[in-house]
């Protein structure tokens, strides 16, 4: 039975149980080479409006493996458009809380597990390329990375960190949802015992907690936040 990993879901992934980590942000005047205009405005009250641009979306998309740039659809933009969204909100929120920056290596780890997602580094630095960035060494791509790995150690400290799994969660989960579920696609094989699957099980039942937390929280930061959107694309 496949554990799915459920990190940083409702950031990177918009509505679905999916680890889709490769969306980014900058405003860097470097990386724009087309004509740019402002999609939409996130605010909090607290300070000015964070904007999202026609190239935050751009540069959203070329981390994406197979999704096309030129010219790119519409609908993979609207895509975007609301990752990009749960991810503003969600940098606005990890500003309040004091953290160390992230260090070079967790940088290069974070650049690491996106390049290995494609046929090979020059394949996804052709796609840098198109919106506007060197390679995978440009500082203004790996101020991006940064900000990801930002994120990241956030929701681990407002999500994860907090999960609690008992034993009995554990075993009513095997005995009503695992058992059924590996007899059906398992007939006639030996079925694992509940202890051999303890590790497996509560990393699915963190991840799960996770993302119903994390929904909860974009549902309210939604409501809280004013979201305009000033442009279709």
């Amino acid at each position: 039975m496949e554990i799915k990993n459920s990190r940083m879901t409702k950031v990177f992934a918009g509505c679905g149980l999916i680890f889709l980590m490769f969306v980014v942000f900058a405003s860097s005047a470097k990386a724009q080479t087309v004509v740019d205009k402002t999609v939409a405005t996130i605010g909090d009250g607290a300070g000015d409006p964070e904007l999202i641009t026609y190239s935050d979306l751009l540069w959203s998309l070329a981390l994406q493996p197979d999704v096309p740039l030129n010219p790119p659809s519409s609908e993979d933009l609207n895509r975007a458009l609301q990752l990009l969204i749960n991810q503003r909100l969600f940098a606005l929120e990890a500003e309040r809380v004091p953290r160390a920056e992230p260090t070079q290596d967790e940088i290069d780890a974070e650049i690491k597990r996106v390049l290995a997602q494609f046929p090979s580094t020059a394949e996804f630095e052709k796609r840098l390329r198109i919106v506007g960035f060197d390679s995978v060494k440009d500082e203004n791509f790996e101020r991006m990375m940064a900000q990801r790995v930002s994120i990241e150690k956030y929701l681990d400290f407002r999500f994860r960190s907090f999960v609690v799994i008992t034993p009995e969660d554990e075993a009513k989960y095997y005995r009503d949802v695992y058992v059924p579920e590996f007899r059906r696609l398992n007939p006639g094989l030996l079925m694992p015992p509940l202890d051999e699957k303890r590790r497996e099980l509560n990393q699915f039942l963190t991840e799960e907690k996770v993302e119903r937390d994390i929904e909860r929280f974009l549902d309210f930061a939604k409501r809280r936040s004013e979201i305009i959107i000033l442009s279709a694309v």
